[in-house]
């Protein structure tokens, strides 16, 4: 299907590709099925997202260095249909109430460079900021930071209000993606400067370091500077980075460092289980998720019992958000049932 200008929106399904997790094999998002999988090169897709009436705050702009404690209110009332996609009345269409984002992606790509493509977790993440901008002023004025940012598209939404968003992933292809998007959506957030693509590996140390590499090497390095910045960042974002236990422990691992430096910082991550048959378990069994949460703590965890296991404590404290209480903003997609929304802070508990 192909919006008046010419740019084609991307289709949706509530199916999932099937995937193999092979380094050589093609793989489609979800996102993208029923779209032509023998389509070569990059591909525009428009993303039309519904906007809420501002909220009063919305236009405050008062500096902090730190996120909020940000739950998600169930207090305001929101009307829904039965896909649960917001219902917005409007006396005419009005360009205010939209905001239309081209995103430049691949419809099929390999393991290591399934940051060309969307990924359904994207999406809901990019539900979620949408809707935090528009009910409170708490992303305001922040410093965040995207890990395996893939396409962009949240830290572009975030850059809105946010007074610095540095949108990081890993291989030249995916940032040289990510930067045509940032170009591409310029005119939504108020400036180019406040927004930096970045490699960061998460296998590397932290902080990073100034590289001393070719020009071409540096146009994605972090300068001094911006690495003193990175460290203040109170807000960490990421969509679909679970789905391989090696890049679930190096996730974790740069995560515990970027909190160490500040113990205040909040991660919202995004994820779909996938399910996969084993001849350990003989079943379909989500074992990356399982993988993931063997990393946090949650409220409905029995602390105690960890500690006299003489396990010791995971890092990390994990709250699912519910999903219900977040509007489809994003226009033609379909969440499915496996898509969760977790927001995880350092377990203090675990440093002492």
């Amino acid at each position: 299907m192909e919006s008046e200008d010419g740019v084609q929106e991307p289709r949706t399904s509530s199916s999932s590709a099937v995937v193999r997790w092979r380094d050589e094999e093609q793989v489609m998002s979800e996102v993208h099925l029923g779209c032509p999988p023998n389509h070569s090169g990059p591909h525009l897709s428009l993303f039309t997202i519904s906007l809420p009436p501002p909220h009063e705050n919305s236009t405050v702009r008062e500096h902090t260095d730190a996120v909020k404690d940000t739950s998600v209110s169930t207090s305001t009332m929101f009307d829904l249909d039965e896909d649960g996609d917001l219902i917005l009345t409007r006396r005419k269409k009005s360009p205010s109430h939209h905001l239309a984002l081209t995103i430049q992606h691949n419809i099929t790509s390999s393991i290591p460079r399934v940051g060309l493509q969307v990924w359904r977790a994207e999406l809901v993440l990019a539900d979620f900021v949408v809707h935090v901008i528009s009910m409170s002023s708490d992303f305001d004025e922040v410093i965040a930071l995207e890990l395996g940012a893939g396409t962009g598209l949240v830290g572009i939404l975030l850059a809105r209000v946010a007074k610095t968003v540095f949108i990081t992933d890993h291989g030249d292809k995916v940032l040289e993606n990510c930067e045509k998007n940032v170009d591409l959506n310029a005119e939504i957030f108020h400036g180019k400067d406040s927004v930096h693509v970045r490699e960061l590996d998460w296998k590397d140390s932290w902080p990073p370091q100034e590289s001393n590499a070719s020009p071409s090497k540096r146009r994605y390095s972090c300068t001094q500077s911006e690495i003193e910045e990175l460290k203040k960042a109170s807000l960490l974002l990421a969509a679909d980075v679970i789905y391989s236990d090696d890049l679930t422990d190096a996730f974790f691992s740069i995560l515990k460092k970027l909190m160490s430096d500040n113990p205040d910082k909040v991660l919202y991550l995004a994820l779909e289980k996938r399910y996969n048959f084993t001849l350990d378990d003989l079943d379909v069994v989500a074992n990356g998720y399982s993988h993931f949460r063997s990393y946090m703590i949650t409220g409905e965890d029995d602390a105690g019992c960890k500690q006299l296991d003489c396990a010791p404590e995971p890092f990390f404290v994990g709250e699912q958000i519910d999903l219900s209480h977040i509007p489809c903003y994003v226009r033609d997609y379909n969440r499915g049932h496996d898509v969760e929304l977790w927001k995880i802070k350092l377990n203090h508990r675990a440093l002492f």
